[in-house]
Parts: structure tokens; C-alpha cells; sequence
């Protein structure tokens, strides 16, 4: 199979559906009953999470049926096995229902829902959809990135130009970075020019691909949060690579992703990160 345009289309079309009908209306509007915790204290889940990935997951049968299978951030919650079936499988939907839950659980205006497509263990799709905007930044391999939606005309994107560290702004998910990778990012964060965290990949990708920020750094690693976020930076004229310099994959579940204007501006920052420079 091969992604096209119309398949992000009908992508962009589940993603504006479960915004409006579920999770919009449930938007600083939940009862404590409505939220639980799953991994630890801050890791939230809503009913509005699973309400979403349920009516993707039944958009994405309607339209493929069988030919594709179905990985939800919600779904991998009860099955951890579904992600094994990702390298192998001839096209899987991705889909974080809403990325930044805990943001969305405390009433704060930073949430996404992102949509990925793999073939084969390759991204060949995504989209990263805002709630709130009605629009998404959006990519297809070898086809470029994009803005679509929102009630306004659609544009390319472009990442922001290459500078030097002490003029980069970047997002570093500190958070879930172990030692000794917090201690060794704490030097590159000391040396850009201002570093933040939304708490919401998925809107610090929103940032990275439309030229708002310069870098961003993720240890821990899930197709649903990522793999979207990845292809677009790179079909927006970015670079990025693991902190080994090896290639990104979609199955990966950490190790160190990092995302820079171009190879130059990544090895700077890897330099700081490793104690060269």
C-alpha cells in the first residue's frame, strides 16, 4: 500500500470528528470519575481518550477494514503486544487520541491528537491535529509537510533556519530522560537561548515544523507520540537522528530522539550533550 493524499485527508477527517464530538465537549467540563491514572500520578487517561481512540478506531475499520491494523495509545494500555506487530505489518494506524492529557485534564489549552501511518515498519503518513485550532500540521513521505484545516488556506512548512546553539530556542522532555542523560542535557539547556516543555509533544512538534522553535529532545520514545511528529519535521527540511546517530524507527521505545534545522546544528548540540564542546 501507498499513502496518499487522501488517505491523510480522511485521517484529518476522524481526528476533526473525535475533536469535535468528544473531546471538545468534555474539555474542562470532566468529573473527577472521568480520570484515572494509569503509569504513575501525572499520567492521566479520560474518558475522552478512550472515547476518541473508540471512534478513530471505528472510522479506520469503516474505511480499510481488514487491510490495516489499528495501534492506539489506549489500546496498547491492554495489549503491550500490539506495538510488535509494527515493523512487520503492511499498514498500521497510529493514533494518540489526545496527546497532552495531563494538560487537557487541568483545563490547560495544550492538547493534540496525532495520526501516524507505518507500512512496513516505515512512516509514510501523519498528522498532528489542534483541538482547539481545527487545523493540522501534516506530512506524507517524499511529499513535503503542510498545514491544513483550521478555515484557512493551506501552506508548506519549513523548519527554522540553522543558527548557532546560543541563539536556538528548543523543547528537552527532561521529565523522562534517567541518568546519566538528564545531567548531560543539562549543559545544552544552559547554553540555547531558551528551552520549554509543553507537556504536549505533539504541540512542541507544531512548534519545531512551523519554524517556532529550533530543537527538540525526547528520550522516552512511542510511535502514537513520535512518529507522526517525526516524519513531518523531516518533510518540512529538518534533520534528526537518535542520540547514537542511528535512524529514528517507529518501534522504538527509547534511547534518545533528537530534532535540529539540519545535521550541522544536531552534531552542535550533540557535542555539548557529550562533553566535546
Amino acid at each position: 500500500m501507498i499513502t496518499t493524499r487522501a488517505d491523510i485527508d480522511r485521517l484529518f477527517s476522524f481526528a476533526r470528528e473525535a475533536a469535535e464530538t468528544v473531546i471538545l465537549p468534555h474539555f474542562a467540563n470532566l468529573d473527577p470519575s472521568e480520570i484515572r491514572t494509569k503509569a504513575h500520578a501525572s499520567d492521566f487517561v479520560t474518558v475522552a481518550d478512550e472515547g476518541a481512540e473508540q471512534l478513530i478506531a471505528g472510522r479506520v475499520r469503516e474505511t480499510w477494514g481488514d487491510t490495516v491494523a489499528f495501534l492506539g495509545e489506549e489500546s496498547m494500555e491492554r495489549d503491550p503486544t500490539l506495538i510488535d506487530r509494527l515493523p512487520t505489518a503492511d499498514r498500521t494506524i497510529v493514533v494518540d487520541p489526545i496527546d497532552g492529557t495531563f494538560n487537557y485534564a487541568n483545563g490547560i489549552p495544550a492538547f493534540a491528537v496525532i495520526i501516524a501511518v507505518v507500512e512496513r515498519g516505515e512512516v509514510t503518513g501523519g498528522l498532528i491535529y489542534d483541538p482547539l485550532r481545527g487545523d493540522a500540521t501534516c506530512a506524507l513521505k517524499g511529499a513535503g509537510a503542510w498545514m491544513q484545516g483550521g478555515g484557512r488556506p493551506e501552506r508548506p512548512l519549513a523548519v527554522a533556519p540553522a543558527v548557532p546553539l546560543a541563539d536556538m530556542l528548543g523543547s528537552v522532555g527532561l521529565a523522562y530522560s534517567p541518568e546519566p542523560v538528564r545531567a548531560r542535557l543539562l549543559p545544552v539547556m544552559a547554553r540555547a537561548a531558551s528551552v520549554c516543555n509543553y507537556r504536549c509533544g505533539g504541540q512542541e512538534s507544531r512548534l519545531l515544523t512551523t519554524g517556532g522553535i529550533h530543537f527538540s529532545f525526547y528520550y522516552k520514545l512511542s510511535p502514537w507520540d513520535h512518529a507522526a511528529g517525526w516524519l513531518i519535521h523531516r518533510e518540512a527540511g529538518g534533520y534528526s537522528a537518535m542520540l547514537d546517530g542511528t535512524d529514528y524507527r517507529p518501534e522504538l521505545r527509547a534511547g534518545g530522539l533528537l530534532l535540529a534545522p539540519d545535521k550541522a546544528s544536531w552534531q552542535a548540540i550533540v557535542d555539548v550533550y557529550q562533553g566535546r564542546a
